[in-house]
């Protein structure tokens, strides 16, 4: 069996830790964390079975052409594979109070870009039992991957990861 990849960022905080919460759900010996920081197309291209862990920041700063934020980065190589074979889910953090109009849109922004490369995103998550206001994260009245929200509902977390990765099992085989 290949080993599933989280690709995640930033490095330390809280996206690490959900990402290590779930690589520890999933099975460590199953799972290879790559930080976005440094990856590039060939990380990518290793493995048929991606999950992507988002960080809190919203289009904007990603747009930003002075951002040093490591997504910002790593978004344009995204944007250089086709997805259709690849196994694909994404998960991300977010502040539904301070950021109710924008909870989770960086889930939003990656998930459309990796749909837009031929991804099939596995994992969604229905809207019931979260608070916000808007989201780019939200098609068809769905989450198209796992919103974590560590400022105002760190209790949350653990329920929804373990939630998450049985829902995401059949299609990761694991």
């Amino acid at each position: 069996m290949s080993k599933i990849a989280i690709f995640y960022g930033p490095i330390g905080g809280a996206v690490n830790r959900v990402a290590d919460k779930i690589k520890d759900a999933i099975g460590k010996d199953k799972v290879e964390m790559v930080a976005v920081k440094d990856a590039s197309v060939a990380d990518l291209e290793k493995f048929d079975k991606i999950i992507f862990g988002v960080s809190t920041v919203g289009k904007d700063t990603w747009d930003s052409e002075f951002s040093s934020n490591d997504w910002a980065k790593f978004l344009p190589e995204i944007k250089k594979i086709n997805f259709a074979k690849k196994t694909v889910a994404v998960f991300g953090l977010g502040d539904h109070v301070t950021y109710a109009h924008g909870f989770v849109d960086h889930i939003g922004l990656v998930g459309r870009e990796l749909i837009n490369n031929g991804a099939v995103l596995v994992g969604k998550v229905s809207v019931e039992g979260y608070e916000f206001d808007e989201s780019e994260a939200v098609i068809d009245e769905e989450f198209i991957g796992l919103p974590i929200d560590e400022d105002f509902e760190p209790e949350l977390t653990d329920e929804r990861i373990a939630a998450w990765v049985e829902l995401i099992k059949p299609d990761f085989g694991f």
